[in-house]
């Protein structure tokens, strides 16, 4: 109809993720998986991650971590060993399954003496910490690849908690298979393991139980390619961190249009997908979010249309490879897409979203008037303080990674809550064409942008700019 926007055919998914998902209920966990790139966690931290699972439910885990944001200068290695029980169908993040996990063992190996130091000096910061600290050696009779003890459940051993860590992420699991489809082979099978989120506040991180995901992890056998990282971090153990390939810093270029490549998946039960569109030559924005009640996005419950300008371009200090911006929010439109979202805004008090009138299915309103909707928890004029990353996969596409949202829902709005680490990547778009009188004007861009990627039509007219862990969605 007239009222969407209509993708030109070289914005159109590629057949390489057309092919359909299959979720794995309960998850079959044996086997080898691995990261596909470096990771970052919220601090930040950066690591890639090897985990292997037995059949006799046991697993051995290593995390390694690093000094840079491009995996390439080890600081040190965790190897975790335990045991891992699948419970049931989650109640709570559905499509996934809960688990339970009990660590038998934990050790550190450093890759360098700064490393060792930078350990110890976190447990030095806690009197259980310094404990802990005292069984590490000094600096000066450091060993290459010695292994030291963190937990030893036959020691009764546990400096795990001294130093932050934990495996909660092993506490919500979702498996899911699809077919990598190649031009010039046949189909390939790719499966994909995704964990529990970490949560943002470090000293949360020891009582927080997912309700999100973190980046999957592939399988060592069945992985999409090409993967360069994969066999690296596949071959490597706790005396061998992987040392990922160079990568190219990319300037950040926000001009065109950037689309989720699936459905997303966020904590406190969010399912949504995302669309923005960036004009460079005015520094505005524009941009949808599409909330659904299903892991699929199959049943959208309301969209919501937001836009207004950014500032600043300026080198994190803090998470190397990343843009600090200012985002405002100063416009904002909603559409309820489901029975209940519309009953709940027509109960709202009159003037607290959209003015007077009731709402009606479908039917897109304004609330600029009313400096936002108080029962969708969207407040205007909105800031946000952002991080932003540009990188290009290994087929070439251009990636775009937005600050990731505090675990707590609440919005960065301040300098002090600025991400140190992302959501989930949006894909560049070649170009967009509209139709009719559709919502809101776009204009269509007049030259396809290099290293453009594909715009999934089904990834559905997607929702809301930088605020994807606004307070309004907790109702869902």
């Amino acid at each position: 109809g007239g009222s969407r926007l209509h993708w030109e055919p070289r914005c159109q998914q590629p057949l390489p993720n057309r092919a359909p998902i299959t979720v794995l209920l309960p998850p079959r966990l044996d086997g080898p998986w691995v990261s596909t790139g470096c990771e970052v966690r919220p601090g930040p931290e950066f690591l890639t991650r090897s985990y292997t699972f037995y059949p006799n439910r046991l697993f051995r885990a290593y995390q390694f971590y690093y000094r840079d944001p491009f995996c390439r200068e080890p600081a040190h290695s965790l190897l975790i060993k335990g045991k891992v029980r699948l419970r049931r169908a989650s109640w709570v993040t559905r499509g996934a399954t809960e688990a339970d996990y009990h660590l038998h063992k934990v050790g550190i190996v450093f890759h360098s003496r700064h490393a060792l130091l930078d350990v110890t000096r976190s447990l030095n910061q806690t009197w259980a910490g310094r404990d802990c600290a005292q069984r590490l050696p000094p600096a000066r009779a450091w060993l290459p690849g010695a292994l030291y003890e963190l937990l030893s459940t036959r020691a009764k051993r546990d400096c795990t908690e001294a130093l932050g860590f934990t495996m909660h992420e092993l506490s919500l699991v979702r498996m899911q298979r699809r077919l990598q489809l190649q031009p010039r082979a046949g189909p390939r099978l790719v499966e994909e393991l995704y964990l529990g989120d970490i949560h943002t506040d470090q000293v949360e991180r020891r009582h927080y139980r997912p309700t999100g995901y973190q980046r999957p992890l592939q399988s060592a056998l069945h992985h999409a390619r090409p993967c360069p990282a994969c066999g690296l971090i596949a071959r490597s153990d706790e005396h061998h961190p992987p040392v990922l390939p160079p990568q190219v810093a990319l300037p950040l270029r926000l001009g065109g249009r950037w689309v989720s490549p699936g459905c997303e998946v966020r904590p406190a039960v969010l399912f949504l997908t995302r669309l923005f569109t960036f004009h460079g030559h005015n520094r505005s924005w524009e941009g949808y979010y599409r909330h659904f009640s299903d892991p699929a996005c199959r049943r959208p419950t309301f969209t919501v249309y937001a836009a207004g300008h950014y500032t600043g371009a300026t080198p994190s200090n803090k998470v190397l490879g990343g843009t600090e911006l200012v985002f405002q929010v100063t416009r904002a439109r909603v559409t309820p897409m489901d029975q209940v979202t519309t009953a709940m805004l027509n109960f709202s008090e009159p003037s607290s979203c959209g003015g007077p009138g009731a709402w009606s299915l479908g039917t897109e309103r304004d609330v600029t008037a009313t400096n936002g909707c108080l029962p969708l928890g969207i407040r205007l004029p909105h800031v946000e303080y952002e991080l932003f990353k540009m990188e290009r996969d290994p087929l070439g596409q251009s990636l775009l990674y937005i600050g990731q949202r505090p675990t707590d829902g609440s919005s960065p709005d301040t300098p002090e809550k600025r991400p140190t680490s992302y959501q989930a990547p949006l894909v560049l778009c070649d170009a967009v064409v509209e139709g009719g009188s559709g919502p809101p004007p776009h204009r269509p861009l007049r030259k396809p942008l290099r290293g453009g990627g594909p715009c999934p039509p089904v990834a559905p007219l997607p929702a809301l700019p930088l605020a994807l862990g606004l307070p309004f969605l907790k109702w869902l």
